[in-house]
């Protein structure tokens, strides 16, 4: 029974890559999709690719909307039925490296409080058009993810973390136990170095592992 238990956003909450969707809206899909690859699979560090998308696709506040009504629309199977079951023995966050504006309103949907949604804000200027994002968020880099896994562990607490990417093992580095999800993308780090694996197409297949059903 894990006290803090912690998922992942994109593909693993939601069958979405939210960046790789607001490349493919604004044709930059090839390029972008390719980076997002490499940072997930571990082959280059996060830092060095997450401005370069963004300055690629300049987003505007209308795509985040509409990225954020996606992630609901995309939401993986299972996942409000697993998060709360969970939120009965567990404190919840959501850590992405993902953009926070469009991920709040999936957390809402899934019943995960706005404070505990731990991802990189965006800015924009006075027309909602493209102005930088917040590039000191340790998400937005390598290792940011045990950064913010030592900080919601207070006390000596049991954490768990779900995901599916490279960047989600990191949450070992804080005490973590890695449950990888792999109903919509199975990586070969993650099969590999997670300590358990789920390889199921609902995410209430984590279950058996976040809480012993």
């Amino acid at each position: 029974m894990f006290e803090v238990i912690c998922f992942d956003c994109d593909s693993t909450l939601s069958r979405i890559e939210g960046i790789d969707e607001l490349a493919r809206r604004s044709g930059q899909f090839e390029a972008v999709a390719d980076l997002t690859n490499q940072a997930m699979d571990g082959n280059i560090a996060l830092q060095q690719v997450y401005g370069q998308r963004l300055q690629m696709i300049q987003p505007k506040q209308s795509d985040i909307d509409w990225l954020a009504q996606l992630y609901i629309e995309e939401v993986v199977e299972g996942a409000k039925e697993t998060l709360q079951a969970l939120s009965e023995q567990a404190q919840l966050h959501i850590i992405s490296g993902g953009l926070r504006q469009a991920i709040l309103p999936l957390a809402e949907f899934l019943g995960v409080a706005a404070e505990n949604v731990h991802a990189v804000d965006i800015h924009f200027d006075a027309e909602g058009r493209y102005a930088g994002f917040a590039e000191d968020s340790p998400l937005a880099r390598s290792g940011g993810k045990a950064t913010i896994c030592h900080a919601v562990k207070q006390n000596g607490q049991s954490l768990a973390m779900v995901g599916d990417g490279k960047t989600d093992l990191e949450a070992k580095q804080a005490g973590a136990v890695v449950i990888g999800f792999g109903g919509v993308a199975a990586r070969d780090a993650v099969v590999k170095q997670a300590d358990h694996f789920v390889d199921d197409h609902s995410l209430s297949a984590t279950l058996k592992y976040l809480c012993g059903e």
